[in-house]
């Protein structure tokens, strides 16, 4: 038995069948992670979360921004995007039960006996590991509940920047999901800098990349995450020495789609059939 985990596919299903024929994925024994954005911007996202979800209790799915942006779309068509390719999601057949096993996935995956940590964006300085998972819970329980769709109403905003143990309510909630589905860029204080999205280098000061922060107290544990392409994460070599592992290799822009097995560290990557983009 192998884990393994898989960036970014955001709806780039046949990618993702290339990715696991090369790893020879044996759905009867071996176990697969995704850093979550399964959908959106590309072009067979409705297959990609029908594979996914019949995959079963062999799959660990967090959720992305792309993932829950689905959601509220579904919630209230007005929060469409004039780029989004989520159409064939919202008049499927199957589309209520494909939403409603979607909500249901992790914020945040801890695995103590592999030793890795799985979030989609990031974790801001503050947090150790215990209690980021306590923290995403908080957002997972109540996409969990029957009036899940009061988080769809309160979800979007940069509001507020920094973390402290006395936020409460929305603003609590809208930054715990702000951390782990959008962060990039924050300064040594945890502020974060949503508006930042661009390569290493071109951010303000004092911004750095979440993971390069001194006071991070999460230094010594291995992090997995997508949503920075590393097709803008470039100028950053050596990311082990940070210890994490960015897996978003940029399949949406015409880059590739990697997997990273657990068991030994070893890369698997195939190419984009998307055009080239950057």
């Amino acid at each position: 038995m192998s884990t393994y985990v898989i960036g970014d596919v955001q709806g780039c299903y046949r990618e993702l069948l290339d990715l696991l024929d090369k790893i020879n994925f044996d759905p009867e024994h071996d176990q697969l992670w995704f850093t979550g954005d399964l959908v959106n911007r590309g072009p067979q996202s409705l297959e990609v979360l029908r594979y996914v979800k019949k995959l079963g209790e062999q799959t660990v799915v967090v959720l992305g921004n792309h993932d829950l942006h689905l959601l509220a779309v579904a919630h209230n068509p007005d929060n469409k995007h004039r780029k989004d390719t989520l159409d064939e999601i919202l008049s499927a057949r199957d589309r209520n039960e494909l939403l409603d096993w979607l909500r249901t996935r992790q914020l945040f995956h801890r695995d103590e006996e592999l030793s890795f940590t799985l979030v989609h964006a990031g974790l801001p300085p503050q947090w150790d590991i215990a209690e980021a998972a306590e923290y995403a819970q908080e957002v997972e329980r109540i996409l969990r509940q029957a009036d899940y769709a009061d988080f769809f109403e309160q979800m979007y905003g940069d509001q507020p920047e920094t973390w402290s143990d006395d936020l409460q309510g929305w603003q609590r909630i809208r930054f715990i999901t702000n951390a782990c589905t959008r962060l990039r860029y924050c300064d040594e204080s945890g502020k974060f800098a949503l508006d930042e999205k661009g390569p290493p280098g071109s951010q303000a000061k004092p911004y750095q990349p979440w993971f390069t922060l001194k006071s991070r107290k999460t230094k010594k544990e291995k992090i997995i995450f997508g949503h920075w392409s590393t097709v803008h994460l470039g100028n950053i070599t050596n990311f082990k020495r940070f210890n994490v592992y960015p897996l978003d290799t940029g399949c949406l822009w015409g880059g590739t789609l990697a997997a990273l097995r657990l068991d030994d560290e070893t890369w698997f990557s195939v190419p984009s059939r998307q055009p080239q983009r950057f």
